[in-house]
């Protein structure tokens, strides 16, 4: 899968890539285009190839075919160490037995830097991750995010072109790994490096990403923003795995419209299809529709309310349509709406499915 959409060179160019280990094939014929600048996220479940495909670039587990760009060099061949690029692991990796000042350092001694030079980049890094007073401590001594920061000013301490997060924060606790992303984002902008990131965490790569790499089974499924992914999901995969999505089966009934049981619907997106094909469609459960529904709203299924989850700010309802009642369709309703509408399990309600909110995918 070619993804090179920008005419200006790319920073980091992957072409045909593939890994095996032993019979198994990790990353099948890979091929990615990471611009100048950028903050990627390569997302997806345990074992699909992301932290695979991150060690590639990085030469860690160096690929079986394929090519890798790093800023117009060809490194496919290269060692780790002539690769420009710094990393951060999810278990920190700092050394036990050197101060933070010198895990912060430990590169910039090996490139034989001046002593004067390491001092004062170590004090900067210290400062611009937040930690200008802790450079005497030894990793025992700080926390979990305090230690991810030292990693991270580690990583930046040789100035690379490329910085790779292996899951930087998945053993953080929840409320730490939420300031701690904020933290990194806003690190990236402000030192323009670019960044690629893996995790399995949807809300994480939603929240941090400028382009989301979205992998299954060692391929890519989609790359996009975060937009694109969540708005116009590609495949069912993508679509299932980023958010919340409701899927029903259905057929093509026309040139823009589609039949769920006994339930004739419009929708634009029917159009890449032919009439009669077996297809199924998604939908957002916030896109479900219940105000302001008149005799001209498209799509409106007579529903009634089979149960309600409270979920702190909205409550996610499962509603059984009338004329199909062996589907569900999961909505998500605001706690005004909830109140305004008086909505409780039981209570039969009249909704609408936005044309332009139904994804169609090949069944």
């Amino acid at each position: 899968m070619d993804t090179s959409t920008d005419s200006a060179p790319p920073f980091l160019r992957i072409r045909n890539l593939t890994k095996r280990f032993g019979q198994f094939t990790a990353l099948k014929d890979i091929s990615l285009d990471v611009k100048t600048g950028d903050f990627v996220c390569f997302l997806g479940p345990s074992g699909c190839g992301k932290t695979t495909l991150l060690r590639a670039i990085a030469g860690l587990d160096p690929q079986d075919e394929g090519m890798i760009e790093i800023a117009g060099r060809d490194v496919s061949h290269l060692p780790p160490a002539a690769r420009d690029f710094g990393i951060v692991f999810q278990s920190y990796a700092l050394f036990p037995n050197l101060t933070v000042a010198a895990n912060v350092g430990f590169g910039l001694v090996n490139q034989r830097a001046a002593r004067a030079a390491i001092t004062a980049r170590v004090a900067e890094l210290l400062a611009l991750v937040g930690m200008p007073e802790q450079g005497t401590k030894y990793p025992v001594q700080l926390s979990g995010g305090q230690q991810q920061r030292v990693a991270l000013a580690r990583a930046l301490a040789t100035s690379p072109g490329l910085l790779l997060l292996d899951e930087p924060l998945s053993a953080l606790d929840a409320r730490v790994r939420l300031r701690l992303r904020d933290e990194i984002k806003m690190l990236q902008r402000r030192l323009g490096v670019t960044t690629i990131m893996v995790t399995h965490d949807q809300e994480e790569a939603l929240a941090m990403a400028d382009t989301i790499v979205v992998m299954n089974q060692g391929v890519i499924e989609q790359v996009g923003s975060p937009q694109e992914i969540y708005r116009k999901p590609a495949t069912a995969f993508v679509a299932d795995f980023v958010g919340t999505m409701t899927f029903l089966d259905a057929e093509i009934a026309g040139p823009a419209a589609l039949r769920v049981g006994a339930i004739e619907l419009a929708c634009p997106d029917a159009a890449r299809f032919l009439k009669g094909s077996a297809v199924r469609i998604g939908l957002r459960p916030e896109e479900i529709r219940v105000r302001n529904i008149d005799s001209a709203t498209p799509n409106q299924v007579a529903t009634h309310v089979t149960t309600l989850d409270f979920l702190g700010s909205f409550c996610r309802a499962h509603l059984t349509p009338e004329a199909a009642p062996g589907v569900a369709i999961l909505a998500d309703f605001s706690l005004n709406l909830m109140r305004d509408l008086a909505v409780a399990e039981g209570q039969p309600l009249t909704i609408a499915l936005p044309p332009e909110s139904l994804r169609v995918f090949a069944k």
